[in-house]
C-alpha cells in the first residue's frame, strides 16, 4: 500500500510513514501514547486526543501554548502501524528552550492534545513487501523514527524478507533513542537487521562508530549499491546533505536514494 496519503479508514493493514501535526507547546525524550477510535484522523482538522501514558526514554529528548501563552505546532512521525488500530504512539525529543517543550513537559496522563493528520511527504514513500532486497538506513536523532516504523513492518511481517541495515548516529549514548527496541530487534531478527550505533562523543570503552558517519561506515554497514536495494536517510539538514555528498560518491544512483 501507499505510505502517503493514509486511507479514509484503518481497515488496511500495512504501513503507513507519514507526519502527524500536533498542536501542543513542546532535554528529555517520550513516549506519548494518545487513544481515539480507528478511522477518526483528519488531515484538516485538529481533534483531541486523550494522552494515555507517557513514558521517558531518554534524559534529554499538539496545539498548545509555550511558556508566554502562544499556540504552538510541530510535526511529528508516529512509531506505530496502520495494524495497530485505536491508538498511536510518538517519540518525542524535548529542548530546555523548546516553545514545544514547555507544554509536553507539563501534560499528564489524562490531558488532552490535538492532533491533525497524517500530511505527505513532499515526495511519497511507498513500500511493499519485497520490493527491495535490503535497505540501508542512515539515522540522525529523532530521525530514527520513520526508519523505526518501517524496520517494524518488515520484521513484524513474517512474509517479508527484507534485510535491513540502520547505522544510527547520536552525540551521546544517553541520545540514542528506542536503543532497547533496536536491540531486541537485532536479537530476534539477527539475519534481517543489523544496526550500528555512531556517537560524536562517545563514552569510554565504547564499541561503536565515533565522530560522524562517513563514506567508509556506509561502506561497511550498508548494502552496496544495486538495483535491488535503496538507502533511506533521516536527520538534521547538514547531515542529510553530507550523507548525500558520500553515497554519491560511492555510486549510489538518485533512484537507490531517499530522504524522509
Amino acid at each position: 500500500m501507499d505510505f502517503i496519503p493514509m486511507p479514509s479508514t484503518a481497515d488496511v493493514l500495512g504501513v503507513l510513514i507519514a507526519i502527524f501535526s500536533v498542536a501542543i507547546a513542546a532535554a528529555s525524550s517520550y513516549y506519548f501514547v494518545s487513544r481515539k477510535p480507528k478511522g477518526c484522523l483528519d488531515p484538516q482538522k485538529f481533534k483531541e486526543f486523550k494522552l494515555i501514558k507517557k513514558t521517558q526514554i531518554s534524559p534529554d529528548v499538539a496545539r498548545g501554548k509555550d511558556s508566554e501563552g502562544q499556540e504552538v505546532i510541530r510535526s511529528y512521525t508516529p512509531i506505530t502501524l496502520d495494524s495497530q488500530v485505536g491508538y498511536f504512539e510518538l517519540v518525542v525529543k524535548m529542548y530546555p528552550e523548546g516553545r514545544m517543550s514547555h507544554h509536553f513537559s507539563e501534560m499528564r496522563e489524562g490531558d488532552y492534545l490535538a492532533v491533525k493528520g497524517p500530511q505527505a511527504f513532499k515526495v511519497p514513500f511507498n513500500y511493499k513487501p519485497g520490493q527491495v532486497r535490503a535497505f540501508g538506513m542512515i539515522a540522525g536523532g529523532s530521525g530514527i523514527t520513520p526508519m523505526f516504523q518501517l524496520t517494524r513492518a518488515i520484521l513484524e511481517n513474517p512474509k517479508d524478507k527484507t534485510i535491513v541495515h540502520l547505522i544510527y548516529a547520536n552525540t551521546t549514548f544517553e541520545d540514542i533513542l528506542l536503543k532497547e527496541d533496536l536491540d531486541d530487534f537485532a536479537r530476534k531478527f539477527p539475519d534481517r537487521f543489523k544496526v550500528y550505533y555512531v556517537l560524536s562523543k562517545p563514552p569510554e570503552a565504547w564499541t561503536g562508530g565515533g565522530g560522524h558517519v562517513s563514506k567508509e561506515m556506509i561502506q561497511s554497514h550498508c548494502p552496496p549499491p544495486a538495483p535491488d536495494i535503496r538507502i533511506l536517510r533521516c536527520g538534521p539538514p547538514g547531515m542529510n546533505e553530507a550523507m548525500t555528498a558520500h553515497l554519491n560518491a560511492l555510486g549510489y544512483t538518485s533512484s537507490m536514494q531517499y530522504e524522509f
